[in-house]
């Protein structure tokens, strides 16, 4: 007679996993799909190229995470299936005043990192009582060293367009990633066989510092994002010159792909910009104290950067405040 052990190896039945996909979009999610554990070749060489390129900047994580990327088991013993989801983040809100600094539409709202886990969580805490045994999973989010768009291809809920996001049928890419390793077999859904972007170049002529110098292959020494958010260090005078107005983030690419001008499916509830943070100017900024900036952007990815930073982003917007934004 087979074991408990052996019997556990037996894929759920396809029942549950629909109910498993019906509660996760009920949750709020866009798309959801399922993966086996299969290797993402393609994806580690792309990765291996940036880090040996230099592309990467000085974001050491993708260097110490290689082995943890290459192999989720490191990650979770006993992983066989990766659940990939889905969210809808916000619009830049338009009105800000260019001039006076800008954020990306995401450092407005409730930190996306908080609420994709806790749904993840809820959604794990189903998936345990559905299949009625013992299931070991990890929620993810870009925090943790995945291949989040390797494994959302995989899973059949997007592609990767020419601008290196995934993009999502319906939600374009203003969307947030998350994934749920778990020790049991799930049958994966197939891969889309679809091209987000043809021969579109819209990102690629959108993004004001060449940073994307070759379509799917990202620059992020001159990356907006990367200098406004990643980078530790103060800014060299070149990097203060490819700034911009932004005070945190940058959505040119995003802005100017069709897919998120025409996207059909609405923000998550959670994600509602703050009214407060969308008036702020980069002089207001330089005026902040610690528990002021406390206060403004607690509970929101801005937090993360800190007020040094933030400070930092806000006297490149002063210095070339009056010029002609691109």
């Amino acid at each position: 007679m087979p074991g408990s052990d052996q019997v556990m190896m037996l894929p759920i039945p396809t029942s549950c996993k629909e109910t498993i996909r019906t509660k996760a979009l009920e949750l709020g999610f866009c798309a959801v799909g399922f993966s086996a554990l299969i290797p993402q070749r393609e994806a580690m060489t792309r990765l291996r190229e940036m880090v040996s390129e230099k592309r990467h900047g000085e974001m050491r994580y993708l260097e110490t995470g290689i082995a943890e990327r290459d192999n989720p088991e490191l990650l979770l013993p006993g992983v066989k299936t990766v659940l990939s989801v889905a969210i809808a983040g916000p619009h830049r809100k338009q009105l800000q005043d260019e001039t006076n600094g800008i954020f990306s539409g995401h450092a407005t709202v409730p930190d996306y990192h908080r609420v994709v886990m806790e749904l993840l969580r809820q959604l794990l805490d189903f998936i345990r009582s559905e299949v009625g045994t013992p299931v070991n999973g990890l929620a993810c989010v870009d925090g943790a060293p995945v291949l989040e768009k390797a494994w959302a291809e995989s899973a059949g809920i997007g592609r990767t367009g020419r601008n290196t996001l995934l993009i999502v049928p319906g939600a374009g890419s203003m969307i947030f990633l998350g994934e749920l390793l778990l020790d049991i077999e799930i049958e994966p859904d197939k891969p889309l066989d679809w091209d987000p972007c043809g021969n579109c170049s819209a990102c690629l002529d959108a993004c004001p510092t060449g940073a994307l110098v070759a379509p799917g292959k990202l620059d992020a020494r001159r990356c907006i994002s990367y200098l406004t958010i990643e980078l530790k260090r103060e800014f060299t005078e070149s990097e203060t010159g490819m700034t911009g107005p932004w005070l945190f983030g940058c959505d040119r690419c995003m802005e100017a792909c069709p897919h998120n001008q025409a996207r059909r499916i609405r923000p998550h509830p959670a994600f509602m910009p703050s009214e407060e943070i969308l008036g702020l100017t980069a002089e207001k900024i330089l005026e902040l104290t610690g528990s002021s900036f406390k206060r403004l952007f607690a509970g929101t990815t801005v937090m993360r950067l800190g007020l040094k930073r933030l400070k930092r982003n806000a006297r490149a917007v002063v210095k070339k405040k009056g010029n002609a934004w691109t």
